[in-house]
């Protein structure tokens, strides 16, 4: 888990306190003006009692109702959320900070059907293997939907978010999933073992890169791995509404020799086992930053590519329900948001955030252009829906090989 700075710490929680508070409207009534002094009398008589409607009462403050009710829970449990995944490790922090309590982390590597599929397990289990919120790709926001897995929750700044991001909707209208960053598909070489880099999709079938290319998970239920497939359908003549040049393309990949049935982690791609991985940019720029040059990674955008987003959801059987609240509120606070920024994720508020001008410049110096990644789309959750079970079901019939 990356580190954390005791100054951002407290700039977190600063940030989090202002922009909650602000957004649900806590804090004091005002009190009314003090009358001015009248002149003492010759006599001074005895002090009276005040009055017990002198002063406006306090409003109630929203963010500390849900911290109390949320330490009541105890926990909250995640699933399928590494910390170095778009610099969760960060938001970790923040979580327990403004909570108190811990974090139970299920499964990071599980996919995004791993996760509806622990929620459906987990109906009335009130034990720490019962997930209380979920982070899943854009198109298992509506399926999960659709099962009855969720629970409404808008944020106190929920009018910040726009409606569209994309192009598509970026927040259920009655608050069932809300999405929370997006990214954009990318090549992560490790150039000690690559040292002539593939810029884009056809480089990838030559026979120099023999046994050096991965994907990062499973395609028949990783979202990073089936938008693998996704990006490389758009450039072997398919579409967004037809996946299988994509499922062609890898089953050439694999006839060439150059297709490694590995799931690619940042420990893989360092040890050169699977030196040329398709991810997410983030996730391709954050394993950049943790190996510090040791080994060089390259991060390119092929062309054409997939951008997506992924959601965050309650669970309908949510043993913490509170504490799922309240990481939503973490999550979609600056702070938050930062967080995400700062592992290269695409936030949801980052446009309100350049207005509001609480981007800090050096963070807003690192992040790639968006020029570099143009080419970039974003299928509807109807397309990516239909493009999931045809690689769900396609994947064992073209490409006939397991990864794991």
């Amino acid at each position: 888990m990356r580190t954390k700075k005791f100054a951002f710490q407290v700039f977190a929680l600063f940030v989090i306190a202002a922009t909650l508070l602000a957004a649900c409207g806590g804090g004091a009534a005002p009190v009314a003006p003090e009358a001015p002094a009248a002149e003492a009398p010759a006599a001074e008589a005895p002090a009276a009692e005040a009055p017990a409607a002198t002063e406006a009462p306090m409003a109630a403050d929203p963010m500390a109702d849900l911290v109390a009710a949320c330490q009541k829970e105890g926990m909250v449990t995640i699933i399928a959320t590494p910390a170095s995944w778009a610099n969760y490790g960060e938001i970790f922090e923040i979580f327990k900070k403004v909570s108190g309590v811990e974090i139970n982390s299920l499964d990071e590597n599980a996919g995004s059907a791993d996760e509806l599929a622990a929620i459906e397990a987990n109906k009335g289990n009130m034990g720490p293997q019962a997930p209380d919120i979920v982070d899943v790709g854009y198109a298992y926001g509506q399926q999960g939907i659709d099962a009855g897995l969720y629970q409404p929750y808008k944020v106190s700044n929920w009018d910040a978010i726009p409606d569209t991001i994309l192009g598509l909707p970026s927040k259920d209208p009655e608050g069932l999933w809300i999405g929370g960053y997006y990214g954009v598909m990318a090549l992560e070489v490790n150039t000690a073992v690559v040292t002539n880099v593939p810029q884009n999709w056809e480089d990838l079938l030559k026979p120099e890169y023999k046994g050096q290319v991965a994907l990062t998970g499973d395609p028949r239920s990783s979202n990073q791995a089936i938008q693998s497939v996704y990006a490389a359908s758009l450039y072997n003549g398919g579409s967004l509404d037809d996946i299988q040049p994509g499922l062609d393309f890898f089953k050439k990949l694999n006839e060439a020799g150059n297709f490694v049935p590995v799931i690619a982690k940042v420990g893989t791609i360092a040890q050169g086992a699977t030196p040329i991985v398709l991810a997410w940019d983030y996730n391709a720029f954050g394993d950049k930053d943790s190996l510090a040059g040791n080994p060089e990674l390259s991060v390119t955008y092929p062309n054409p590519t997939i951008a997506s987003m992924y959601v965050q959801a309650i669970s309908a059987y949510a043993p913490h329900p509170n504490c799922a609240k309240l990481w939503m509120e973490v999550i979609h606070s600056d702070a938050g948001q930062l967080a995400w920024m700062k592992g290269y994720a695409h936030g949801v508020h980052q446009a309100d955030m350049e207005a509001r001008g609480v981007i800090p410049d050096d963070l807003k110096a690192k992040l790639p252009a968006s020029s570099a990644y143009a080419s970039a789309v974003s299928p509807s959750p109807e397309q990516l829906t239909k493009a999931k079970e045809a690689i769900k079901t396609g994947w064992d019939a073209t490409v006939g090989i397991e990864v794991k």
